[in-house]
């Protein structure tokens, strides 16, 4: 799924391009057009099927396939920590590929259970997060992971600011919970205002990356910032 002859590691194939004709989606007299848009983009996006397929609750499942694929961050055994992880695409990847009783995830929403994987209901900007996380993985994390993003404004500065709050918070549980040597993932959108968020990273990681996988839409502003190698608290 990640590229041509897929990922060997995990046995999995690459997602093929759709062949089928696109389906036409005909605006309707009490739907948006944004609405329109957005349902023709869903029925012809191989993703989506392929999601669906698959029993992922998400597309977004791909893009982590895709990132644990160039980066290699899901190795079995590994403990992870799904921040935010509605509706729960991110974390059945990380058990498929950590492994069963190994991924604990935490969303302020209710989140349907996941087979091999703990949920709990929690806001990470809650200081109490940290704590219940380290007591729920009985270990520190070896993976910190954030697909979080904000309902989007339209405004794309103030769009951008807020996700990387998100990411910062995200950055500020993964301090508290991470092994020396963790790697943290979280999605940021592209822009300048991160640099303050990148300098921390650079202070706390030995290696700071970012990355857009192929299942992100090339039309998101969307990217990652992938930090491995964490140094440990100060």
């Amino acid at each position: 799924m990640a590229g041509e002859g897929g990922d060997r590691r995990h046995g999995r194939r690459s997602l093929p391009a759709s062949r089928n004709a696109a389906v036409l989606v005909r605006s309707a007299h009490r739907r948006k057009p944004s609405s329109t848009e957005w349902l023709s983009r869903q029925l012809n996006d191989p993703y989506v099927a392929e999601a669906r397929r698959l029993g992922y609750r998400s597309r977004a499942a791909f893009k982590l396939i895709e990132l644990d694929d160039r980066f290699g961050l899901l190795l079995p055994g590994r403990r992870v920590a799904d921040l935010g992880c509605a509706p729960g695409g991110w974390t059945q990847v990380a058990v498929e590929r950590a492994g069963l009783g190994n991924v604990v995830g935490i969303d302020a929403v209710e989140t349907a259970p996941i087979p091999g994987a703990r949920i709990l209901r929690g806001d990470i900007r809650d200081p109490a997060v940290a704590v219940l996380l380290r007591a729920e993985l009985g270990v520190p994390a070896d993976l910190v992971l954030s697909d979080m993003a904000p309902s989007t404004t339209g405004h794309s500065a103030t769009d951008h600011l807020r996700i990387v709050a998100l990411a910062e918070t995200a950055f500020a549980v993964a301090e508290q919970i991470l092994e020396p040597g963790g790697a943290f993932v979280a999605k940021v959108f592209q822009g300048g205002a991160e640099g303050e968020l990148l300098a921390h990273l650079k202070r706390a990681f030995r290696e700071v990356r970012h990355a857009k996988p192929p299942a992100s839409r090339a039309q998101s502003a969307e990217t990652y910032v992938i930090a491995k190698g964490f140094r440990g608290r100060g």
